[in-house]
């Protein structure tokens, strides 16, 4: 039977992940029900192929977020190889970049489980990255960044606290992927900073009417939502990315070198943090779409969503705005011959969970 844990110390911990290790371990961070949905409806759908995965859900408990509806899913789905872990080991924000009262539970979750995702969501709080904040950036749920920029940090390192030894020293293949807000937690964890506003401080644009006149190559989200109340509106926007390093993200060199992809955001890397690179950018090169590490070759962070359900079932249906033909995100991917991509991203991650050989040889695209 599938347990809510609470409060747990590493000890129970320890015997809790014990009794799954005869299969892989995936700790997801932030696992609202609407994350662990759609992870599972990848999994069930073999989109994600990982032997004899579990999932154990982690989260502090002075997030916003209510998980009694994580809870609920749970419980509801006995099926599912899912555990969840709130964590309430006190987290402060001038203690993110060092060792903390957290460090044991981090250390922990690492030396317990065979890979970490990080999801997306709201902004990040600017005062972590040592900048005011702009007028257009929100902060809601601080204590969900404090804990996973801390965890992230204690995972890679950072610039902030240079002679700290990061986790993935120990098992340096241990995978680290990150989606969205969780590309940017990666980048202002090793010491980065953040565009917190991409359509004002990189096309020095004012108006939501401005924005929607741009190529479409330069639109991160769907700002038609913002002149309409229409629930068959994609919240996001379809884009393009030029890609300057495939390997990292699908193994290979694939056949649209310009692959359309997802996004929802208007923030973004600015100052790359220690140990970063980028291997995607958006088309105009402006927008860092997907970083890797130079030293730990399983750790991976992107701008983008491959994940959602949308983009791997002909329903439900969305449009951009409100005159066109509602679509299925894989509808969409499939026309611009962009939806083999995607599961060539799912695929490499299952790859790297199974513990297989992920060497690759590529050639950059310019």
């Amino acid at each position: 039977m599938i347990k809510k844990l609470l409060f747990i110390v590493p000890v129970f911990l320890s015997l809790t992940l014990h009794l799954w290790a005869q299969g892989s371990t995936l700790v997801m961070v932030h696992p609202t029900e609407y994350n662990l949905n759609l992870f599972t409806h990848l999994v069930s759908h073999e989109i994600i192929v990982v032997d004899d995965l579990k999932i154990l859900g982690v989260y502090h408990a002075q997030e916003a977020y209510d998980y009694s509806r994580s809870v609920s899913f749970v419980e509801n789905h006995p099926e599912l190889p899912v555990t969840l872990l709130e964590v309430h080991d006190e987290i402060r924000a001038d203690q993110l970049y060092q060792e903390n009262q957290c460090t044991g539970i981090y250390t922990e979750l690492f030396n317990r489980s065979d890979g970490i995702l990080f999801m997306g969501g709201p902004d990040l709080p600017p005062a972590i990255y040592n900048e005011p904040m702009r007028l257009l950036t929100r902060m809601t749920d601080p204590y969900r960044h404090y804990f996973e920029a801390s965890f992230i940090f204690h995972l890679l390192g950072g610039d902030q606290h240079p002679d700290f030894i990061p986790l993935l020293e120990r098992k340096p293949e241990y995978p680290v992927y990150a989606i969205c807000l969780g590309m940017q937690t990666m980048n202002v964890a090793a010491g980065g900073t953040l565009v917190q506003d991409i359509p004002s401080e990189v096309y020095y644009l004012q108006f939501v009417e401005e924005v929607l006149e741009q190529d479409n190559n330069k639109q991160h989200r769907n700002y038609h939502n913002n002149l309409n109340n229409d629930t068959t509106l994609f919240s996001g926007n379809f884009h393009q990315l030029k890609l300057i390093d495939p390997g990292p993200l699908v193994g290979e060199t694939p056949k649209n070198p310009e692959p359309l992809v997802y996004s929802n955001h208007h923030q973004a890397i600015e100052k790359l943090g220690k140990g970063l690179v980028v291997i995607a950018t958006s088309a105009d090169g402006k927008i860092i779409e997907a970083i890797a590490h130079e030293k730990y070759p399983n750790v991976l962070g992107i701008q983008f969503h491959p994940e959602g359900v949308y983009l791997h079932d002909p329903y439900p249906r969305y449009r951009k705005k409100p005159v066109e033909e509602l679509k299925s995100g894989k509808q969409i991917l499939e026309e611009n011959e962009s939806y083999t991509f995607h599961l060539k991203f799912w695929e490499y991650f299952s790859r790297r969970f199974n513990g297989e050989d992920t060497d690759h040889k590529t050639v950059p695209v310019d």
